[in-house]
């Protein structure tokens, strides 16, 4: 549904809310009145765009968990869950134990009430904040409560309000790209993320390898494998550490993880008590009969690496969009920043870069280079650009690989 639409089944109290937000000047005592004046200003360019301008980035990152889902409707938990994601955990207090002091009963001296007055605000809990985020966007025009029997106690966001949206928050990043011609030299993965996996079910096939314990290939073991790989990367030292992004993340590089937990995650491998083994839909890869689908790669990636990165779906749709041509990583960042949370030890930068350009390059959805100057840039192929318009994912739509090293 439209907001126009929307508008004519919502009451006269959330009708004048939305009206008062955006400083309509019309009676509300006529329906008809408060919603030709919410469309007229909804529809001006300018209020949207100063709307969006005075976001924070919390409301941005949950604005943006909205806008490129197919879906029609969600409950409450499910919109809470949106806005608090990403979100740091409330503190706790040092000892859970501790008794509250006692408010005194007699008057507080003018002392005692000026040290009050500087006692800064408690923090809300998570779920006044979620809730007070939800409020803003129906008083925006952007939420709204079902009007049937079956979506009353679902909201919904109107469809031409999150084009809208969409289309002036691509407007405001293209402002702050930083275009660039192609480089002297640049990196194109293509297929060979798929070629590789194949590479591993053919070791497997080909090999008795023994595992630990903990179902992982010993190191002698993985550095043949990699041998045999197109792209090579360094086994991780036990020093560093490595969790969050997959199962066995802290004994395999990254792009050998994500392999290995695809392979894992679809039974082309099995992990005995001490062997490492391919299965029979393993092996029908392995020996030429069938041939993984990119997009079941790409999905798999998305939903693994929604744990430590839960919007890695709205970022992976920014960078196809605003990646049309050549564009300096540095402004990529700074545009997509306030979507981008840390994770432990991994920076906003080291998430953005390495969990998720760096994953999108690996399976052949962008390109990256380096200009004379010494700028990385990057940009979308056609083969990126099929697979994101093929493949919308719901937000709550994750995987959670057992045994993952924590």
């Amino acid at each position: 549904m439209n907001l126009a639409e929307m508008l004519v089944y919502a009451d006269i109290a959330e009708l004048t809310a939305i009206a008062e937000t955006y400083e309509c000047t019309c009676s509300s005592h006529s329906k008809n009145e408060l919603i030709q004046s919410i469309l007229s200003t909804v529809g001006r360019r300018d209020v949207i765009e100063s709307r969006i301008g005075e976001m924070t980035a919390a409301d941005l990152r949950f604005l943006n968990s909205l806008l490129f889902e197919s879906r029609g409707s969600y409950s409450l938990e499910e919109l809470k869950a949106r806005a608090l994601a990403g979100e740091p955990a409330a503190p706790k207090p040092a000892n859970d134990n501790q008794q509250a002091v006692p408010i005194a009963t007699e008057a507080p001296s003018s002392r005692s009430r000026k040290a009050k007055s500087k006692l800064p605000d408690a923090p809300l809990a998570p779920e006044d904040v979620a809730r007070r985020a939800i409020a803003r966007f129906r008083k925006f025009g952007w939420l709204f409560c079902g009007f049937s029997q079956q979506t009353r106690y679902l909201y919904q966001v109107p469809e031409d309000v999150k084009k809208r949206l969409s289309d002036a928050l691509e407007r405001r990043y293209r402002t702050m790209l930083e275009a660039r011609e192609e480089p002297p030299a640049y990196r194109d993965e293509g297929t060979l993320m798929l070629d590789d996996l194949l590479q591993l079910l053919k070791f497997v096939r080909d090999n008795d390898l023994q595992i630990t314990s903990e179902g992982v290939l010993y190191k002698r073991q993985i550095g043949q494998l990699i041998e045999r790989l197109a792209v090579g990367e360094a086994i991780p030292t036990r020093g560093g550490w490595r969790f969050g992004y997959g199962r066995h993340f802290r004994d395999y590089p990254d792009r050998l993880s994500l392999l290995y937990d695809f392979a894992y995650y679809h039974k082309l491998v099995d992990e005995g008590a001490d062997r490492l083994t391919i299965t029979e839909a393993g092996r029908n890869i392995a020996d030429g009969f069938a041939r993984p689908d990119p997009q079941e790669l790409f999905r798999f990636w998305q939903r693994l690496y929604k744990g430590p990165i839960p919007n890695v779906s709205t970022l992976v749709q920014w960078v196809m969009r605003l990646a049309s041509e050549w564009v300096t990583v540095e402004s990529l960042f700074a545009i997509l920043q306030p979507l981008v949370r840390s994770y432990y030890y991994d920076t906003s930068r080291d998430v953005f870069e390495r969990r998720v350009l760096a994953m999108l390059m690996h399976q052949g959805m962008i390109k990256w280079g380096q200009t004379a100057a010494g700028e990385d840039v990057v940009r979308a192929t056609m083969q990126g650009k099929s697979l994101v318009a093929g493949n919308v994912l719901a937000f709550e739509d994750t995987i959670v690989l057992n045994k993952e090293a924590n």
